[in-house]
């Protein structure tokens, strides 16, 4: 069975088509051309699929494109200002935070969407004071990060990154 949707990607509303079992990555990479989420392991374990869907961090692998009829998804080409790089586009560039490339998209939009909730206040398994605001310690960044793989294994200069932009934002 088909159904027509509309999603707004990267600030431009885009309708299509897609069978109701389609998946969100599946309608942005093969009917609308966003190729920046990759399809990593497509079962929502390793990141490299997310977005921010509705101003949240996302895996598009286990959502249903249909679920999501007029949401709006920033990807990480999406985060770019134009021709200027999203600050930590710029940072996971200032500090090698990738080697192969394939999972900083979902690394970096998974960034972005962490500093967020951090921001808002929403605790990790490791967050030390429940009542305070979240510091952005090293292992509050790395626990916040866990969902998002790197299979070359960047890890510290991602975390370098990451602290840069929190510092710069004052959550660090």
């Amino acid at each position: 069975m088909d159904a027509r949707i509309t999603l707004h990607v990267d600030g431009v509303a885009r309708s299509l088509t897609v069978d109701t079992r389609t998946s969100l990555l599946d309608a942005l990479r093969d009917h609308l051309g966003a190729m920046s989420p990759k399809k990593g392991c497509d079962h929502g374990q390793c990141g490299a699929c997310t977005v921010l869907l509705d101003g949240r961090r996302a895996t598009t692998c286990l959502a249903f494109a249909v679920a999501h009829d007029g949401a709006t998804i920033i990807t990480a080409q999406g985060l770019a200002n134009g021709d200027g790089l999203h600050e930590m586009q710029r940072a996971f560039l200032d500090h090698d935070g990738f080697q192969c490339g394939y999972c900083t998209p979902g690394q970096i939009c998974s960034a972005v969407g962490m500093l967020e909730e951090a921001e808002a206040g929403h605790p990790s398994h490791v967050t030390q004071d429940l009542t305070g605001p979240v510091v952005l310690t090293d292992d509050e960044i790395r626990e916040r990060m866990s969902g998002n793989l790197c299979r070359c294994g960047a890890y510290v200069n991602i975390v370098a990154a990451i602290r840069e932009v929190a510092r710069k934002e004052g959550s660090a």
